[in-house]
């Protein structure tokens, strides 16, 4: 098989000890269903899904039915899979069919899962999505309330698997007021369900910023993004929850990413040429470099262009010129014995250097899920110890 410019290996102990520090900060009656949209936050879906199953999760959550079909290919019978977005009119017979459990954020959505529903003979798995404030997707009061007498009357053909909504900013604390604002509004229509006798199985409202920091808001489920990959949500959720605890630091959270490539070519520049494209980058001194099979159409940011390094024998080599679409450069001067097919740390530990995904956000303003979920698919990940 021939290979791919890079590669992305996922850590298997390392997800293990994040999921284990959730469970310890969220409870271990709260069940944890795992955010893999984007394709895992660009940790590749279907193998991602695999090593999060031997940590014990047995619940997903995607934004489209695509996605919930990649896990479904995946992963074990009992695995649950909740769509928390797109849900074509046309794949709701497929969704019921194969217990696959999505939203619903409109009440005309729901007479068209109670029909497929009928025609199939089986439940539809539902989960009803409260507008409470963020204005994206979620049922009005007037909707809701039609809804509940849908699900009532139809409780032969829909299971009420959920109520949830979705805070808007809960990992920015200046946004508290907000956020407790729509609590208070969850609180009206779950009162509803108890007043009209009609349950859910779960409540679901909080994200890795809520469940670590709010706990209040945890409730049956939550729905863990980004903290699963090791990233704390923000400074806010991480000071917080060290103010919490009483301690100094916390590493109960760590990246299970690394991506690694290889170097293609090494070459002599001599001093006042220049390096790449155009005039961005000239030679002060002679210099060897080190030419990288990937650019920006791989995944790594032209933000970078002369700002940002690579680990090459666990040595930082700082990136020389512009970033192009498949290769760059990089400044190899300062590290003996480079040749080509040398081992490359894009982001991850080598030796006693760590290129981390921060260092990408705060040079190119790219938030870490963006620049994560932004890495083609393409790229081969595979699981080690």
């Amino acid at each position: 098989m021939v290979r791919h410019s890079s590669r992305i290996e996922l850590s298997q102990s390392l997800l293990k000890g994040n999921i284990s520090f959730l469970r310890k900060k969220i409870g271990l009656d709260v069940r944890i269903s795992l955010v893999v949209k984007a394709n895992a936050y660009g940790h590749g879906i279907t193998d991602y899904v695999p090593l999060a199953e031997k940590c014990g999760i047995d619940h997903f959550s995607v934004a489209s039915s695509f996605e919930a079909e990649e896990i479904l290919e995946v992963c074990r019978p009992e695995t649950r899979i909740m769509i928390m977005g797109i849900l074509y009119k046309e794949d709701i017979p497929w969704a019921i069919e194969n217990g696959i459990e999505f939203y619903v954020f409109n009440y005309e959505r729901l007479p068209l899962v109670i029909e497929s529903a009928k025609q199939i003979g089986k439940k539809a798995r539902i989960h009803l999505e409260v507008e409470t404030g963020a204005n994206r997707t979620g049922l009005t009061h007037k909707e809701f309330g039609k809804c509940l007498t849908l699900v009532k009357k139809h409780n032969d053909l829909i299971e009420f698997e959920g109520l949830c909504t979705h805070f808007a900013g809960a990992e920015t604390f200046a946004n508290d007021f907000k956020i407790q604002k729509q609590f208070n509004e969850y609180q009206e229509y779950y009162r509803l369900c108890k007043k009209r006798r009609i349950l859910p199985k779960m409540r679901h409202l909080a994200s890795s910023a809520a469940a670590i920091s709010f706990a209040k808001s945890r409730y049956e489920m939550v729905r863990i993004g980004v903290a699963q990959y090791g990233f704390w949500p923000s400074p806010d959720v991480y000071y917080h929850h060290l103010s919490e605890t009483g301690k100094k630091n916390e590493t109960g959270l760590k990246r299970i990413f690394t991506w690694k490539t290889d170097v293609m070519d090494v070459r002599t520049v001599k001093a006042g040429e220049f390096i790449g494209y155009g005039t961005a980058y000239q030679a002060t001194h002679d210099m060897q470099i080190a030419v990288l099979p990937l650019g920006y159409s791989n995944g790594y940011p032209r933000g970078l262009s002369n700002r940002g390094q690579v680990l090459i024998k666990g040595k930082k080599a700082p990136i020389v010129g512009l970033i192009n679409m498949n290769l760059f450069m990089v400044d190899v001067s300062h590290i003996a014995g480079v040749e080509p097919g040398e081992e490359v740390v894009l982001v991850g530990r080598q030796g006693n250097n760590v290129i981390g995904v921060a260092s990408f956000t705060e040079t190119t303003q790219l938030r870490n899920q963006e620049m994560m979920s932004r890495l083609p698919s393409a790229i081969p990940r595979k699981a080690v110890r």
